[in-house]
């Protein structure tokens, strides 16, 4: 594994082949003398054999780790902080793992086929484990680092081990064994985090691609051990050690054969009985509910995004005021897949085309075929007008093609409702100012609550970011969640958006559209002076994406 912490390397005189006795304090079982002229008469291919053990196992451990941390990123939104804890907490756990091993290098063989047996069935598991902790028990932080550091504990107590098994087959510099056994730990390493994004994860999903490596680790690791040392432990030792690895195997392959049974269970003990629809993409986890006459409820990474009789709230507010402020022909919208924001936009007589960039493919593919779904949102996404991009909205913005736009929606949660910062960032918003026709306006969501413009608090911050993109910004609000119905909340929670220009934009509803349910003029420019009165006086630091959170 990556910063694996090496342990004390064994001592070059530890070769039992030849009958050296160990130095000094250690007590090391020798091999009996057939099984030491077996290693003799193939030495190359017995350690050969010793580092590919230890190349899978280190792809094995990477694995685990990243899906530890892609878990936790689609469970509770913040990717940093979970790669943090996860991998801190791992490496920690790993130098606990190597010091521990000290006592295990009396019978290498047999420690190291039960540290894999362990590890395979704990890493396999762990996904599983913590999916249904977080659906059933709601501590999920706390079992994240208990589980962390099982699993780094074992893999810490793998390079000693190892180590003692190459020097058992051929004495040697311990600087020169230690130098192969970290190269095959580190290549083994590249390989399984190169796997994970881009074949594990796509194909098989975390749960399932960590049940199938923990088998391969206790395939690579209890299994070779077991055939290149099989003379270490007695008899029915090793009948033992044969029986927990299979025991291991038949565990992962029953857990693989009831997934989607825990999934669903775990599914229903979340959103209720009426899940229409979940997947976990690449991005995130999706999850449709409700019947198909409604309402129907969308969450996105267990928050839940759409409540089908109150979502018109927020995207009616997003677009109107913007595409009434100036010419609309040419749209940009940022986010949006599930088809919402651009059905409102798409009311508007004057919008001859529509470009939808968003980073996962599998919301606007559901959002085109649910049936309720796409009743929900006019079927906008049939709509011969749009163009739609899978794309990051920043990484499309960075490389955008020479358009120009006359309105850039970005409908994209804001920090404070658990959005992503960087799209709130002074640079995003740069980005997108870079693509605005003249007269053009941008529009974002600011934050849902009751307390949404306190202080120097997300709206003041993003109004800031607006205004150092060379902006000139207009804040406004509407009254009531758009969740309201689903999850019933205070009654005085307000949802607040920020239009921005060249020049201040006016609140106005354009005459080429219908009229909105949720929007007057003259609400719309009262919540506007009601705002610009709690503007703070000295307007906060915008955000940035290598500044302070």
């Amino acid at each position: 594994m990556i910063n694996h912490p090496a342990g004390p390397p064994a001592h070059p005189q530890v070769d039992l082949d030849d009958g050296t006795p160990p130095p000094p304090g250690r007590s090391l079982i020798p091999l009996p003398a057939r099984r030491r002229s077996r290693l003799r008469s193939r030495p190359r291919l017995a350690r050969l054999t010793v580092l590919l053990a230890a190349f899978v196992c280190a792809a094995c451990g990477l694995v685990y780790e990243l899906e530890l941390v892609a878990l936790g990123g689609y469970l509770l939104g913040d990717t940093v902080t979970q790669t943090s804890v996860v991998l801190s907490v791992m490496v920690f756990a790993m130098g606990l793992g190597s010091l521990l091993a000290k006592r295990l290098t009396r019978r290498p063989a047999t420690a190291f086929a039960l540290v894999e047996c362990a590890l395979a069935l704990t890493g396999g598991l762990s996904v599983l484990a913590l999916y249904s902790c977080w659906a059933w028990i709601g501590r999920y932080q706390a079992a994240t680092v208990g589980l962390t550091c099982l699993i780094g504990i074992l893999i810490g107590a793998e390079i000693p081990l190892l180590m003692t098994l190459i020097q058992r087959i051929r004495r040697e510099d311990a600087g020169r064994a230690v130098a192969d056994l970290f190269a095959a730990d580190y290549v083994g390493a590249l390989i399984g985090g190169l796997a994970f994004p881009f074949l594990i994860l796509p194909r098989l999903g975390p749960g399932d691609g960590a049940l199938l490596t923990g088998a391969v680790n206790a395939v690579a690791g209890a299994a070779v051990v077991l055939w290149l040392f099989r003379e270490e432990p007695a008899p029915r030792i090793r009948r033992l050690l044969w029986g927990g690895c299979t025991l291991v195997l038949a565990v992962l392959a029953a857990a693989a054969a009831g997934s989607d049974s825990i999934e669903r269970a775990a599914r229903h003990a979340l959103y209720g009985d009426q899940v229409r629809y979940a997947t976990r993409s690449r991005y995130q986890e999706i999850v449709l509910t409700g019947p198909a006459e409604g309402p129907l409820r969308l969450y996105l990474d267990g928050r839940l995004a759409v409540c089908g009789p109150d979502e018109y709230r927020g995207s009616e507010a997003l677009v109107h005021p913007a595409l009434a402020a100036g010419p609309d022909a040419r749209v940009l919208l940022l986010g949006g897949g599930d088809g919402l924001t651009l059905r409102e936009v798409l009311r508007h007589r004057g919008v001859r085309s529509v470009r939808l960039v968003d980073t996962d493919p599998a919301l606007p593919r559901l959002a085109g075929t649910d049936p309720g779904l796409a009743a929900l949102n006019g079927h906008s996404l049939d709509d011969p007008r749009v163009r739609t991009t899978a794309a990051d909205p920043v990484a499309w913005l960075r490389g955008a093609p020479a358009e120009e736009y006359d309105v850039v929606l970005a409908d994209l949660p804001a920090p404070a409702d658990g959005g992503p910062v960087e799209f709130h960032t002074q640079e995003f918003y740069g980005l997108a100012a870079r693509l605005l026709a003249p007269g053009g306006r941008i529009a974002v969501r600011g934050g849902e609550g009751g307390e949404v413009a306190d202080g120097d608090g997300g709206l003041w911050r993003i109004e800031s970011g607006l205004r150092a993109a060379g902006l000139r910004t207009t804040p406004y609000a509407v009254e009531g969640s758009a969740t309201a119905t689903c999850r019933p909340g205070p009654p005085d929670t307000v949802q607040a958006f920020v239009v921005a220009a060249a020049t201040p934009p006016p609140l106005d509803l354009a005459p080429d559209a219908p009229p909105p349910r949720a929007l007057a003029p003259d609400a719309l420019r009262s919540s506007s002076a009601r705002l610009t009165a709690l503007r703070p006086p000295r307007s906060p630091a915008p955000l940035t994406l290598l500044g302070p959170r």
